[in-house]
């Protein structure tokens, strides 16, 4: 490992790379991994790396956590699916979807939490511990099963979709449904963590994001050490477009690439307050008490790490739009029927978002892109129910004649 320290983003200050701390005592701002690059050579780090498939744990040089020690369910290595007859009905140039929901417990998480863990059983935690909209809970509980750790999760009552929720329980979480949303959820466990020793495994976790910003790694080795001109993904707790803009970062910082994206996050309409923020030209985010949308997984009022996230979007020249619930439910439609992707309403905001900014003209359509779906749709089956079409119910004798009807072959 080539860790040097956590430093607060805000103020400067600095604390040991093995330290238990997520937010700056000084200033309460957020930590970033810091990293020695110096004494990483690019040349040699392609080599190393073309020997190892692809996965979270091939980058271990760029991760803070110690890979004899790893906890791990064979996560990252996702697929890029060049999504041809989408780009087609859109009139894009290049478009994949970087299709998170293959992971291990079927979301992104899963990069964040195999390292978030594996410092876990490093820094000799008795126990973890997480808010959740549904799959931070699912892929914590998974990889702290594989640690043999206990582990907490507090959720927002009837606010947590049931393909979620059941995993968490299935991988013997202790499962706490409190009244309330997501943002008093985190507080709670924030409380908890400090009081009783437990370790925390949200966003606010510098080394959480480090493991999703392979991300970034990975798309640009798929594309043949190319860099796509747009990142388009879903913002939540705002962790994982931070974690990925960083990834990109050290790629140009230690030669391997010389360009960046521009990373453009999606809101929805529900759930906006950094969308709003940026728009608006505001230097801080005002948190939204009731957050609602169909997109349980973004369905957050207080993003945590709204700073990283709007120096991402910034330092990148990116942007942010807004979406509603129809949008999204029209966007996971379309991506199911063209390219036999299944994402849940969260991940189907990218598309949603890219097909608002292609309309507005903020994305050409000439630019190579990449959505990113965050989540399986099989994590809330419950929104293809709501809103999508019921099967048809026939006579055994007239199926010949419903099924040309429906096909309209006959």
């Amino acid at each position: 490992m080539f860790v040097e320290s956590l430093k607060c983003i805000e103020c400067g200050r600095e604390y040991a790379p093995n330290a238990i701390v997520y937010t700056c005592e000084a200033c309460g701002g957020l930590l970033d991994v810091t990293y020695d690059y110096s004494r990483l050579e690019a040349s040699q780090l392609l080599e190393i790396w073309s020997r190892r498939p692809l996965s979270v744990w091939k980058y271990q040089e760029l991760l803070p956590a110690d890979s004899s020690r790893k906890v791990s369910l064979g996560e990252g290595g996702t697929g890029l699916h060049r999504c041809s007859r989408l780009a087609s009905k859109l009139g894009v140039k290049e478009l994949y979807v970087k299709n998170e929901g293959e992971n291990p417990t079927g979301s992104f998480k899963d990069r964040g939490m195999t390292i978030g863990v594996t410092k876990a059983v490093e820094l000799g935690a008795k126990a973890t511990a997480c808010a959740s909209t549904g799959n931070t809970s699912a892929s914590l509980a998974a990889y702290s099963a594989k640690a043999g750790l206990p582990c907490l999760v507090i959720v927002p009552s009837g606010k947590i979709a049931r393909g979620k929720l059941v995993q968490a329980v299935a991988h013997g979480a202790k499962v706490l449904a409190i009244k309330g949303s997501f943002d008093d959820a985190l507080r709670e466990v924030r409380k908890l963590c400090e009081k009783r020793g437990l370790y925390l495994l949200n966003s606010v976790n510098p080394f959480r994001l480090e493991g999703q910003k392979t991300l970034a790694y990975e798309v640009c080795e798929q594309l043949g050490r190319r860099v796509p001109d747009r990142i388009v993904l879903p913002v939540g707790n705002a962790g994982n477009i931070s974690a990925i803009w960083k990834g990109f970062k050290e790629l140009r910082e230690l030669g391997i690439t010389r360009e960046t994206p521009k990373m453009m996050g999606v809101q929805a309409e529900g759930a906006a307050p950094f969308a709003h923020m940026i728009l608006q030209n505001l230097d801080k985010l005002t948190p939204l008490d009731k957050p609602e949308t169909v997109a349980s997984a973004i369905r957050i009022g207080a993003p945590v790490n709204w700073s990283k996230a709007k120096a991402a979007v910034v330092e990148s020249k990116g942007g942010v739009t807004v979406v509603s619930d129809e949008e999204i439910v029209d966007a996971q439609r379309e991506l199911a029927r063209l390219e036999g992707l299944f994402v849940e309403p969260a991940s189907a905001a990218s598309i949603a978002g890219l097909v608002k900014m292609l309309e507005q003209g903020v994305i050409s359509r000439d630019e190579t892109i990449v959505c990113v779906a965050t989540g399986h749709g099989l994590k809330d089956p419950d929104i293809v129910v709501r809103f999508y079409e019921e099967p048809f119910e026939v006579e055994s004798s007239r199926v010949e004649e419903v099924v040309g009807r429906v096909l309209g072959c006959g």
